[in-house]
């Protein structure tokens, strides 16, 4: 039987944290922090911007994406082109296709959650009218970085860095698990596509994605030092193994305590640090949440 999150185990589980009652099979006192709301206040202290990537939430609408994160006491979510906006507008997507009405309401919605969207996941980043569409429309929501997985071809990456110079917006170069459509698996192609371009091109480093390839994660970010705009954080069951799922952070063979600690000492202040999760769970929330407090833990160590 396939494990899903509905929306009923959502409101139980908000209304936990939002009353401070433990988590079904969790400590209470892992989870004092995000029970309470708090979110990870050691983290905001190194200036770390600790939130979701809304893919952890693609079974639920943006609109109800920005509640998950918030309940968690989260301010930063990266969103997705492809996830349906809200249950009011089932088949309009998070994307520059969006009437102006609806980035109004969007921008209200996000505005009236303390929550801001400083980074975005792209499908395509082809065609210069069709880039500059989602520039514009990233312009208009507040979004710093567009992350995605560009053609691997020096003319697409011109044109990318003219428009985020015109712009003023990052793009940050995914990596996907090693595969043979996978063009950035290795942080050292990702640097190569780097080279000799403006700060405004670097990396989104999946440090999950990383362990999954066989690449140990603090290798990958000092590979890419001083290249690096923004983070996808999963922790994984299995060092290289692709297939290998996700975990609560800290509790698997990716090394995020590592990670956090190489970011402390990059004195990194990623665009996003976007904890991910990849698999569906019951226990979504109660996972995340937990995550949360690993990170909150190493952050007041350093």
């Amino acid at each position: 039987m396939q494990n899903t999150i509905d929306r009923r185990d959502f409101l139980k589980t908000t209304a936990a944290l939002g009353t401070g009652i433990g988590l079904a099979g969790l400590r209470a006192g892992r989870l004092a922090a995000a029970e309470s709301g708090q979110g990870a206040p050691n983290a905001t202290k190194l200036g770390w911007r600790l939130g979701c990537t809304a893919y952890n939430f693609r079974r639920f609408t943006f609109h109800e994406a920005i509640d998950m994160n918030a309940s968690l006491g989260l301010r930063y979510i990266e969103g997705f082109t492809w996830q349906k906006l809200s249950k009011e507008n089932p088949k309009v997507q998070t994307n520059q296709s969006m009437p102006a009405a609806l980035r109004k309401d969007l921008r209200k919605k996000l505005a009236d959650a303390g929550a801001k969207m400083p980074s975005t996941y792209c499908r395509s980043l082809v065609g210069e009218e069709a880039c500059r569409k989602l520039f514009d429309f990233a312009k208009e929501m507040g979004i710093e970085t567009l992350v995605g997985e560009p053609p691997l071809d020096p003319r697409v990456f011109d044109m990318l860095e003219k428009l985020c110079d015109q712009y003023q917006i990052n793009l940050a170069v995914h990596n996907h698990p090693k595969s043979p459509k996978s063009n950035y698996w290795n942080p050292k192609t990702v640097l190569g596509v780097s080279k000799g371009r403006g700060k405004r091109i670097g990396a989104c480093c999946d440090t999950g994605h990383w362990a999954r390839s066989g690449i140990k994660p603090v290798d990958g970010l000092k590979t890419l030092e001083g290249r690096i705009i923004s983070f996808h954080i999963k922790d994984i069951t299995e060092f290289g193994n692709t297939k290998a799922g996700c975990v609560p952070v800290g509790t698997g063979e990716g090394d995020v305590a590592g990670v956090l600690k190489e970011i402390a000492r990059q004195g990194l202040k990623p665009s996003i640090l976007g904890i991910e999760y990849e698999h569906d769970t019951p226990k979504l929330m109660d996972e995340i949440a937990q995550s949360v407090c690993f990170v909150n833990k190493i952050a007041g160590q350093l």
